[in-house]
């Protein structure tokens, strides 16, 4: 069974895509590289011993999506990844993100549509939740005004996928993360940030090799146990696991609803300290921070209720904030030895 990946090529795609190919699935990438590369496809043969069929295309192209889908009709479901990701960035440049981010879903829709009937994987974000009062957040929490472009295409991504799947024969499930870290055990794979991080681990990690002198831990004054901000930390190959399972409920026809949303975390929140804490004992080294500014945007805290993707998609998380900071700091070695 064929399945497009869209940002296959991605940290979470990436890892997505070992998870398929290892239950038998025949995956196809899309991805046009503005963050990843192609180097990635090396290590995802490694771990699994199949090279999947990998497109270097702009889902902004609409021509090219049609292109793609008259070549690749017999494609069963879609997983879509591929999205500008940086809020900062966002704020700066909000044309650029909804254009990446809504026309390329709309493209994507329109050919999905045509067919009797088709399986969709939206990958969106806790951030729909904006500062929740009640923890942890379930999936009937509200969902507050965006703070950011990037924050609202999510939610517009939603809003089209729900207005869609009344209309057509697809099928879809939301996907809200939490905050993915970590890299695959056999290091063949791992979250490779181009230029400077967006996210607090690989800031961890390139301070602890020295690539950076000190991280900045933005407030102390939250309140929190420890004043630093709370967030919900899942290893990224639970994630990946995650869609496997929510595409074979859709493949199966487990769901009962023609669209489903489900929060993807631990349960468990994590402050920025508690995070620089299970690094500095898994590398065995002291790492260099300074308290800084409140950064605009930030939420106070935000950890996932799991219960409804327990019990509706019979998954859990494995793997600890301990392990993920292991394999992450594996990850980080091995890229700068290289």
């Amino acid at each position: 069974m064929k399945i497009l990946v869209t940002g296959g090529l991605g940290f979470i795609g990436s890892h997505t895509v070992v998870e398929l190919q290892s239950e038998g699935f025949e995956v196809v990438i899309i991805d046009n590289l503005s963050n990843s590369s192609e180097k990635v496809l090396n290590g995802i043969v490694a771990i699994t011993g199949i090279m999947p069929v990998f497109e270097k295309l702009d889902l902004r192209e609409k021509s090219l999506v049609q292109d793609f889908f008259k070549r690749h009709s017999d494609v069963s479901g879609v997983i879509h990844f591929a999205a500008s990701k940086a809020v900062g960035e966002s704020v700066e440049n909000p044309l650029l993100y909804y254009e990446n981010n809504i026309n390329t879903l709309i493209y994507l829709l329109q050919e999905l549509q045509q067919k009797p009937k088709t399986h969709f994987i939206f990958s969106s974000s806790c951030t729909v939740y904006g500062n929740a009062e009640i923890m942890p957040i379930n999936e009937n929490a509200s969902v507050k005004p965006a703070i950011s472009p990037y924050g609202n295409t999510k939610q517009i991504g939603e809003e089209i996928i729900t207005d869609v799947t009344k209309v057509s024969g697809i099928n879809a499930i939301l996907l809200r993360y939490f905050n993915p870290i970590g890299a695959h055990s056999s290091t063949e794979i791992g979250e490779l940030p181009i230029g400077t991080p967006q996210n607090l681990v690989p800031f961890i990690t390139q301070t602890g090799i020295g690539l950076r002198k000190e991280l900045s831990v933005y407030g102390d004054d939250y309140p929190t146990a420890d004043g630093t901000c709370v967030r919900d930390y899942i290893h990224v190959v639970d994630l990946a696991k995650a869609h496997v399972i929510a595409l074979q409920r859709l493949l199966d026809s487990k769901n009962l609803a023609k669209l489903e949303t489900f929060n993807l975390g631990t349960g468990i929140g994590s402050s920025v300290m508690e995070v620089i804490a299970a690094f500095e004992k898994v590398s065995g080294q002291k790492l260099p921070y300074k308290i800084v500014d409140r950064r605009e945007g930030d939420v106070i805290s935000a950890y996932s209720d799991t219960k409804k993707a327990n019990s509706n998609l019979g998954w859990q998380t494995e793997l600890t904030l301990e392990e993920s900071m292991a394999s992450a700091w594996k990850w980080e070695q091995k890229v700068r030895n290289n």
